[in-house]
């Protein structure tokens, strides 16, 4: 009985309920992009910034229900900044599991969105409410392709999310007007293209406790086998 308690107390601190659900989009960070330093520029987009240094956004999203106007649900724009060229990234969305909602990530070079009118109005549709007096987003974005002297090169992407309500209720209010989903947006490079940075930490738990098992893998059979030896040696006399 008193190992029982013991090992429910074990499996009660080790247990943790799943609050969260998961989105992602792995990508290959492009190519440098010469961006002017002077009127106008991606800051006039008003847009949140993800990069490898300040690589967690918490906020929320507007929510509707799929419609003929937005299939997927309202997008939301992001910029990712300081990338490094050529490497691999993952963008994850997290968000409670409470919420049934259904996100759909894409990620645009600027020149895309330049040549996509779709896209240029989805951006400054988000742009317009991200600010007090709306600045042009084809301006800003045309800046953004057009050398100057002064200027930086910039790999970077533009990260749209798209958010749609998935589930149904008798609250005729809250089918018409979906409330707004908390997220963590999450920008996580890989190591060597290969391993997510954010999972290192797990890998070499498991590796220690891979490790540390072996070890007492191998203590318990030479102890058992002695017990073993020394039981049959006492039978004998």
């Amino acid at each position: 009985m008193k190992l029982y308690s013991i090992v429910s107390v074990i499996l009660a601190v080790c247990t943790q309920a799943a609050v969260a659900n998961v989105e992602k989009t792995i990508f290959i960070a492009p190519s440098a992009l010469t961006i002017p330093l002077d009127h106008p520029t991606f800051e006039n987009l008003h847009l949140q910034t993800l990069s490898p240094e300040n690589s967690t956004i918490r906020t929320q999203l507007h929510s509707e229900f799929p419609s003929d106007t937005y299939p997927r649900g309202p997008a939301s724009w992001f910029i990712l900044s300081d990338l490094t060229e050529g490497q691999r990234y993952e963008v994850r969305i997290c968000w409670p599991a409470t919420k049934p909602t259904s996100f759909h990530l894409e990620t645009y070079e600027v020149a895309d969105v330049f040549k996509n009118p779709s896209l240029i109005m989805s951006l400054a549709e988000y742009s317009e409410t991200q600010q007090g007096k709306p600045e042009s987003v084809g301006d800003s974005l045309k800046s953004a392709m057009r050398p100057t002297h002064g200027a930086t090169d910039q790999s970077l992407l533009l990260l749209s999310i798209s958010t749609a309500a998935d589930y149904y209720t008798t609250d005729a209010y809250l089918m018409k007007n979906p409330s707004p989903v908390f997220v963590d947006i999450i920008l996580d490079p890989f190591i060597l293209n290969v391993f997510p940075r954010s999972l290192v930490p797990t890998a070499g738990y498991i590796t220690i406790v891979a490790i540390g098992s072996f070890f007492v893998a191998r203590f318990m059979s030479r102890f058992l086998a002695r017990v073993a030896k020394t039981g049959g040696q006492k039978k004998d006399q």
